[in-house]
């Protein structure tokens, strides 16, 4: 890992709003830092000195005048996110402005090599300054540094730690999280700051957010719903997970097998073309993905008993699926009070969307948070 170089308060605060604005004058980097003239231009000279900041070009003012205009220089480095999805690997190498400079995507079982396609594309001297995991499973910290709690990501987080160059600061986070800060920032919840965002897939979670931030929790993990009682019956016992067992992904495609009559031809093997059978008009599809949507609308009533987020954001390989919406918002107006229910607008990307916005920010912590002095 490359250090940063020692930066004074100032210059610090100065490249922390030239990666947040991406291009900037120094007037307007005085008023989004609250700094003197003079004091930016120092720090802007600091910058370019160490190569934290460069010249890239002028911007003419209304008064005739023209402005130097200022990014990130070469120095400032990159950050890396990788989302390791129950089929899917993705992985997103940005900028701390976040420019996107390289992306790739393949199967989980081959993460690793998906990590090193999105290394080598990476400028040979962009230092990397923070890397994101997204774990579909909490966190715990072991001698060896935060990794997954449970067993269902570790085997591929080891193969992909390998991958990664040694010395970056590595930061697992839960990849329901990730993806409601995309929908926070870029996708359905844009201008609100309370809300839930429920992922029905495979698995099932929840990111919460309140007043702008993602809730956590004491253990990191707030939002785990498959660990909810279920079934609460008077016969049954509880089961561990048995709720994402009940409402996952594979449960729904085997609802459907077993309703799935001979003479509508060949049953759907994936919740893809389950939801486009019904959309075609299909009988069987259409009543196995109205029962989905009662199950997931009972979901979102005991989230909104619990958090009243105002808005949920429903996402996920099945819950994104906008025809789920109508049934939804039907039982939770049966069960609970009014709660404004959309379809996720970042899709599949959400995670990694989410983790390299993450990334960026902990690899702006990097650069100006590792050795400050003062002024």
């Amino acid at each position: 890992m490359v250090r940063a170089p020692r930066l004074t308060e100032s210059a610090s605060a100065v490249f922390t709003v030239l990666a947040q604005a991406g291009a900037a004058t120094r007037p307007q980097l005085a008023s989004l830092a609250r700094l003197s003239k003079p004091t930016v231009s120092a720090a802007v000279a600091e910058l370019e000195g160490v190569h934290l900041a460069a010249h890239s070009g002028t911007s003419s003012g209304g008064t005739g005048r023209s402005a130097a205009v200022y990014r990130l220089g070469p120095a400032a480095g990159a950050v890396l996110a990788v989302d390791l999805g129950p089929a899917v690997t993705r992985v997103r190498a940005c900028a701390l402005d976040g420019t996107l400079l390289a992306e790739a995507s393949g199967p989980r079982a081959e993460a690793a090599d998906v990590v090193r396609d999105a290394l080598s594309a990476l400028p040979a001297d962009a230092p990397l300054r923070s890397i994101v995991v997204a774990v579909g499973d909490v966190t715990a910290r072991a001698e060896e540094g935060m990794r997954p709690a449970t067993a269902k990501a570790g085997p591929v987080f080891d193969a992909v730690a390998v991958a990664l160059p040694p010395g970056v600061p590595v930061h697992l986070e839960n990849n329901v999280n990730c993806a409601a800060l995309a929908e926070l920032h870029e996708g359905a919840a844009r201008g609100r700051n309370t809300f839930g965002y429920l992922r029905i897939g495979v698995g099932i979670g929840l990111g919460i957010v309140v007043g702008g931030q993602v809730l956590a929790g004491a253990n990191g993990a707030a939002g785990e719903l498959a660990r909810l009682p279920y079934p609460w019956d008077d016969g049954l016992q509880p089961r561990h997970e048995a709720l994402e067992e009940y409402i996952g992904a594979r449960s729904l495609l085997r609802r459907a097998a077993e309703a799935w009559p001979e003479s509508d031809g060949s049953c759907p093997r994936t919740a893809e073309r389950l939801f486009s059978l019904a959309g075609q008009g299909s009988a069987t599809a259409r009543a196995v993905v109205d029962r989905h949507a009662v199950d997931v609308g009972r979901l979102a009533a005991a989230v909104t008993a619990v958090l009243d987020p105002g808005l949920l954001v429903l996402g996920g390989s099945t819950g994104s699926f906008p025809q789920l919406l109508p049934g939804v918002r039907a039982e939770l107006e049966r069960l609970s009070w009014p709660t404004e229910v959309v379809s996720s607008q970042v899709g599949d990307l959400g995670t990694v969307v989410g983790a390299a916005r993450l990334a960026v920010a902990r690899g702006v912590q990097t650069v100006t948070e590792g050795a400050r002095m003062k002024d």
